[in-house]
């Protein structure tokens, strides 16, 4: 068992054994193709968005995290689900597909810097200070963006989890569930959604587990009707309100779309927002001709903008803002993985325990019938 980001569970069997020096990029692709269509009777692979586009090739199913996650939920014929994605994504699949399937994670070093922002002993800590400072009920809501153990916290505590593109529902399903909600581990998504919703800031706290009681007195979280967790996603942390104004400054036609998880500034900056699947269908149904600056992971602006070639799409930062840790995910270790099932020898399966897969799907049940 290695326990490489915070509290999530991941189980190593074997490390990659593929060496930088033993094939080149080139012979890897050439392996890739032969061995995947070699295997394609008992394994699929899973891509996110915002994977390079070497291992999008060979995805069977791209999409955002919880939909690749159902989308395994529905692939029962198939016995490995070779998942490229990030750590937590792979614990969600692993808790939605049946005991007769393994879901593998390409290199276990994918982890997500947001997700690693939540401890579970640090939720545990604060939900204490917060339940003793005041006698209105709390609903805790968890991003998807988290490990197994904080969607158990969730659900085990009469909360739920959400997604960019579902969270003001979930968000009204809370507070109609009791006074105050306890948003985590993004508050940039907690605080966009909540003043589109018309909460006003004032009636937001930010919970910072680095100082005492999260920085917070008793009175300011019983005034409060949101408590944001203080973690952010650094991609989406890295676009600023001056590259807005640049942008329209240098061309007044352009849409600048950004992901909630950018903050509030350059969100109220820009001309609309929304969730990886609300921007890819956005730009999907423009005009030819249509101009679009985009605050999101790189790969995925550049992959709109080879799709769309009559419509001109760039990256809203003129830094090349890419996720790290979901660029571990090379063709290298896809090869690697594949190699292992042919070898009856899987590495980095993921497994979530039982107890924590059961109140984790109570959370994700919650959302589903909200939904």
């Amino acid at each position: 068992m290695l326990d490489l980001f915070n509290d999530d569970i991941i189980k190593e069997d074997h490390k990659p054994k593929i060496s930088e020096e033993e094939l080149s990029d080139a012979d890897v692709l050439i392996e890739l193709k032969k061995i995947k269509e070699e295997l394609k009777h008992k394994v699929v692979v899973l891509g996110h968005h915002y994977q390079q586009d070497d291992v999008i090739n060979f995805a069977d199913i791209t999409g955002d995290s919880l939909q690749l996650a159902r989308e395994a939920a529905n692939l029962k014929d198939k016995p490995y689900i070779i998942f490229c994605g990030v750590h937590f994504m792979a614990e969600t699949a692993d808790m939605l597909t049946g005991p007769h399937q393994k879901v593998i994670l390409p290199d276990l070093r994918a982890g997500c810097s947001m997700a690693d922002m939540a401890k579970k002993s640090e939720i545990d800590k604060a939900w204490a200070f917060m339940k003793s400072a005041t006698q209105e009920k709390i609903i805790p809501v968890t991003y998807i963006n988290c490990a197994a153990t904080l969607k158990a916290f969730v659900g085990d505590n009469e909360g739920s989890i959400c997604t960019s593109s579902n969270a003001e529902k979930i968000i009204r399903w809370a507070l109609a569930q009791g006074e105050k909600i306890l948003f985590f581990p993004d508050q940039h998504l907690g605080r966009n959604t909540c003043f589109k919703m018309g909460i006003p800031l004032s009636d937001m706290v930010v919970y910072n587990p680095k100082m005492h009681n999260g920085g917070l007195t008793a009175e300011q979280i019983k005034k409060a009707k949101v408590i944001l967790w203080y973690g952010f996603c650094s991609v989406h942390q890295g676009f600023t309100v001056d590259q807005v104004k640049t942008i329209k400054q240098t061309d007044p036609d352009m849409t600048v779309i950004v992901h909630p998880e950018c903050n509030f500034e350059v969100t109220q900056a820009s001309d609309d927002n929304g969730s990886t699947s609300y921007i890819i269908d956005k730009i999907a149904k423009a005009a030819a001709g249509a101009k679009f600056a985009v605050g999101t992971e790189i790969n995925l602006v550049n992959r709109l903008a080879n799709e769309y070639p009559n419509k001109t799409i760039v990256s809203l930062s003129p830094y090349q803002c890419l996720c790290t840790t979901m660029y571990r995910v090379r063709p290298r270790w896809l090869l690697a993985s594949f190699r292992a099932i042919k070898d009856n020898n899987p590495i980095n399966v993921i497994t979530v325990p039982e107890d924590v897969a059961r109140s984790s799907l109570k959370a994700l049940d919650r959302m589903l019938a909200v939904n």
